[in-house]
């Protein structure tokens, strides 16, 4: 792909962020190797290269995020579905670098998570829900598809929040609720933390609050 290394090495040069999106192994594989030769001609920088989606990653792939900084921005909703079919497309083998968030985070990578939305539901919840207990919609893995992979609420919720904030830039304007920072917060019907997984896709929205203005109110809006 010379091309596309031209293109990055070019944005780069010039201060831009590169974001690319890749699903498949080899693709993900091709554009961490771009990356790490646009770094190593261009030198150290806060450049926080993304690779939008990073599905499916070869094992040996998984490290270089961390070592490399660069953000694996990821969208747990969709596995969903894609737990319905991949191994037949995929094969066992490849599977192992599936959706890795645990393998990721635990690595070392900044992993932010997303919608994908249109193409997925815009809810977070759903994409929390996935995260936490990556059951399939035909409900053939109700212990977790790639279960190994699993992560905790917690840290699902960090990757929607101060994950995705790093992912822009602004980690230091919002991602957590501290003093000094925008007050972009929802008020839930449950406790995600605490409640059994399995039913966070079925939690409500009831307040949202954006730069501390209450932007939606479910009890006005059932009026």
């Amino acid at each position: 792909m010379p091309h596309l290394y031209e293109y990055v090495s070019a944005a780069d040069k010039n201060g831009l962020q590169v974001m690319i999106h890749a699903i498949g192994a080899r693709t993900n594989a091709t554009i961490l190797d771009i990356y790490e030769r646009v770094e190593k001609e261009n030198g150290p920088s806060d450049r926080r290269f993304r690779i939008e989606h990073a599905q499916h990653l070869r094992v040996s792939d998984i490290p270089r995020f961390a070592k490399l900084g660069v953000i694996a921005s990821m969208q747990p909703v969709h596995l969903t579905d894609d737990g319905r079919w991949a191994e037949k497309r995929l094969g066992k083998e490849r599977l192992k670098g599936t959706y890795a968030f645990k393998s990721l985070i635990e690595s070392g990578a900044h992993v932010a998570f997303g919608t994908d939305w249109s193409v997925a539901p815009l809810n977070p919840l759903f994409g929390i829900y996935a995260a936490v207990t990556r059951r399939t919609t035909d409900d053939k893995n109700p212990g977790g598809w790639l279960p190994d992979e699993k992560i905790s609420v917690d840290q699902a919720v960090l990757c929607y929040t101060l994950g995705s904030a790093y992912a822009e830039y602004q980690e230091n304007e919002k991602g957590t609720l501290e003093v000094g920072k925008l007050a972009d917060l929802v008020i839930l019907s449950d406790d995600i933390f605490v409640i059994d997984p399995v039913k966070i896709a079925e939690v409500k929205v009831l307040k949202t609050i954006v730069g501390g203005s209450v932007v939606f109110d479910s009890a006005s809006q059932a009026k």
